[in-house]
């Protein structure tokens, strides 16, 4: 396997990841951009996408594209990995270091070892999935998150994916149509994952938003997404990405207030767009918009999609 140096991740840098099953028959050509050309990032999943029967089969076929996958300096590429076990043998693929890094789903205190063990002396970021019984307990995941902060633990990590329909499985519940996650349950668990990672340094993923014939709730959640500190936002088919995207870009005055925040000569304390900017409270928000815009622009120079129905053909 080649060690070599990983690309320079910022977590806005992913977007919308778009999760596709490992056994896509057009996976190389979504890989190389020759198809949906537009992602930025790409999920293949071994996982909930792939049935038992089809797991062999989806290895192989995932093996046989790596071979053709190019070089991709702004087209990123992870692997949902099924459990330890299925991560070993995706690592034993000759061409594995095509990939940027897995995807590890149903992660907890007991798979920590048996996922992170593996993945030493490799170049590969992680993205694991809060998506277990253990999330609803905070000292749990107070306690999940001390063995994350271990140095060579954290500098793998990307970001933290939440996942939003398995937590929402553990209740016997599915989101109804029309209204977001925040409206559920989840909202509250979303909140406290927020407040028990965020300030450790960990950036989280926004779940799913599994309706495709509502562009109108689907934005009225990222705006909430946001609004909790979430960066990106799992798709799970290509038309919810240009809606997810451009809703990430940034609003100018919150820009030039993020801008101003970050001049050494700005005082304390200053009044900007009816606001009140202070240096020392508000400057990692602001660190985040300037981050942000480069990524997706001006909310003014962006035309957000004007339909209401999202096309599933």
């Amino acid at each position: 396997m080649m060690n070599t140096p990983p690309k320079s991740f910022s977590p806005w840098c992913l977007g919308a990841s778009l999760y596709m099953p490992a056994h896509r028959l057009d996976l190389m050509d979504c890989a190389n951009g020759e198809k949906l050309e537009a992602l930025r990032s790409m999920i293949f999943c071994t996982e909930d996408a792939v049935s038992h029967a089809e797991v062999d089969s989806s290895l192989r076929h995932l093996g046989l594209c790596l071979q053709g996958f190019r070089d991709t300096p702004t087209r990123f590429r992870f692997i949902r990995a099924r459990n330890p076990e299925i991560l070993a043998r995706l690592l034993d693929l000759p061409d594995i270091d095509k990939v940027d890094g897995f995807v590890l789903p149903k992660f907890n205190e007991a798979n920590f070892h048996a996922y992170f063990d593996q993945l030493q002396g490799t170049p590969f970021k992680v993205m694991p999935t809060l998506e277990t019984k253990e999330v609803f307990d905070v000292g749990a995941m107070n306690e999940l998150r001390q063995g994350l902060l271990q140095d060579a633990v954290f500098a793998r990590i990307l970001m933290l994916r939440i996942g939003g329909n398995d937590l929402m499985n553990l209740l016997g519940i599915r989101r109804p149509r029309a209204m977001t996650v925040y409206e559920t349950p989840l909202g509250h668990v979303i909140a406290q994952l927020v407040t028990v990672f965020k300030p450790y340094g960990f950036s989280l993923a926004a779940p799913v938003f599994e309706y495709l014939d509502d562009a109108v709730t689907l934005q009225k959640e990222i705006r909430l997404d946001l609004a909790h500190g979430l960066i990106g936002k799992t798709a799970i088919h290509p038309t919810q990405v240009p809606v997810i995207e451009a809703m990430y870009s940034v609003d100018s005055g919150d820009y030039e207030m993020a801008l101003a925040l970050s001049q050494s000569s700005s005082p304390a304390v200053f009044r900007m767009h009816d606001a009140m900017c202070e240096v020392e409270t508000h400057k990692q928000w602001g660190r985040d918009i300037i981050d942000r815009q480069l990524y997706y622009g001006d909310r003014e120079s962006v035309a957000l999609p004007e339909y209401t129905e999202l096309s599933v053909k």
